[in-house]
């Protein structure tokens, strides 16, 4: 009997660390293959140091193949055309096909920068951190701002579901700025479609919302939350800010000589518009098993999930999708993927806890959310000189792993258990009624 054959579509964080699990659970049980449009992984949370030429785009990049080879992996960069979930193959770019039994559909997000005009690096007036080549070309245009400094906007848009990177670099050009002593011919303001500094897509986690008005405030950042951008010219970005009703309470034509915005995100060509697979903006349906409602062996995890807002704000304001996060659900799709080829229902659902490093250059901010979705068990944020240091640790490790094919060693295993953090869901137990004691 043929061994049943798992492509994995997306080699980023998700795509890498589940191919990664799918051979160490299923050993040879299984055919894995990895299909991606690019032989290179980026770690992308150090994007922002890149920005500001803290690193170099090739510190935090891996080279795949080989890393694959060495696990027994397969591996295509032809990247996918389109996905044919009825016939259980994917078109590549390169004309041909590939057939699957199972698919994992990792691939993140299209960065949607063609919705607002003149939003992006490439056509546009804005820059990004979103991609280890939108980084460098950050870093570049960084360099041209420094021998000629001005006002400065860095902030999210609308329909942005990732704020925490716009948080870190506001605070990491602040810090930079003031290392190089240019900071006071600096203005800077930060722009999001949140309702309130320290949202995050998630209500907020702990005192987000103080912690991080309080440091903006310390490093005078001015901000505008509820923010529309409507467009953006050269050296121009013209804002609205947004009542609860909808109106616009406010109009602004902002001046910048430096701007980097995060865009929304939408579902990639390859899976968008397919009935059953994923909703309008193209983000793929998932069961609470990670499972494609619609087809019964595909599944989905990472930035490319569709997961409703926490609640309805004056701008559409996205999920995030956090690195543990992502890893939660990959823990569950592996475990599901081994039930069904046992001949089993998939059981396990992941825990959607939360873990977050946001670095603000020199210090930062950390939370943990159990579940990232509230109301929640554990909901704590801190702050600190330590985060700054965790972070660095956090991007040698993370590096370690995937040099090394390695989905979650075993002294991760522990340290999470001693942190009280679980990537797949616990059914809750029945306890006896103290009440009814010695009845």
């Amino acid at each position: 009997m043929a061994r049943p054959k798992i492509v994995v579509l997306g080699a980023g964080l998700g795509g890498t660390l589940t191919a990664f699990a799918l051979r160490e659970r299923l050993k040879n049980r299984a055919e894995v293959v990895a299909l991606s449009d690019s032989e290179t992984y980026t770690f992308v949370p150090s994007n922002p140091w890149v920005a500001v030429r803290w690193r170099d785009v090739e510190d935090i990049q891996v080279h795949l193949p080989p890393v694959f080879a060495r696990q027994g992996i397969g591996f295509s960069a032809a990247g996918a055309k389109r996905v044919v979930p009825g016939e259980n193959r994917i078109e590549l770019n390169d004309g041909t096909s590939m057939d699957y039994d199972y698919l994992v559909i990792a691939t993140g997000p299209h960065l949607a920068f063609e919705e607002i005009e003149g939003l992006g690096p490439e056509g546009g007036f804005t820059q990004s951190v979103c991609t280890g080549r939108h980084a460098q070309a950050a870093a570049d245009a960084f360099d041209r701002f420094v021998e000629n400094p001005g006002p400065v906007i860095i902030g999210a848009a609308q329909g942005a579901s990732c704020y925490g990177p716009a948080y870190e670099f506001a605070m990491i050009v602040d810090t930079e700025l003031r290392r190089r002593r240019i900071r006071d011919r600096v203005p800077m303001t930060f722009v999001t479609a949140e309702p309130y500094i320290g949202h995050l897509g998630l209500d907020g986690v702990g005192d987000t919302k103080s912690m991080l008005e309080s440091r903006m405030r310390d490093r005078d950042i001015k901000w505008i939350t509820s923010a529309r951008i409507g467009k953006v010219e050269d050296g121009t970005m013209h804002v609205e800010e947004i009542a609860a009703d909808g109106s616009v309470a406010k109009a602004h034509a902002l001046p910048f000589k430096f701007s980097m915005i995060l865009p929304a995100f939408k579902g990639v060509a390859a899976v968008s518009g397919i009935e059953g697979l994923s909703n309008p903006r193209g983000f793929i349906l998932a069961d609470r098993h990670q499972r494609n409602p619609a087809f019964a062996n595909v599944y989905s995890l990472g930035v490319c999930v569709a997961i409703p807002p926490t609640g309805p704000t004056p701008v559409p304001v996205g999920v995030p999708k956090t690195g543990f996060m992502i890893e939660s659900m990959m823990a569950a799709i592996v475990e599901n993927i081994a039930e069904q080829i046992e001949g089993r229902e998939p059981s396990h659902e992941p825990s959607w806890n939360a873990i977050c490093l946001a670095d603000f250059g020199d210090g930062g901010v950390a939370f943990i959310a159990q579940p990232q979705i509230p109301p929640r068990n554990v909901n704590w944020a801190g702050q600190g000189k330590w985060v700054h240091k965790a972070k660095v640790l956090f991007e040698r490790y993370f590096l370690y792993k995937v040099k090394h094919g390695q989905a979650e060693p075993f002294y991760e295993k522990l340290a999470l258990k001693v942190m009280g953090v679980g990537k797949l869901k616990i059914r809750p137990t029945r306890t006896s009624n103290p009440g009814n004691q010695g009845a």
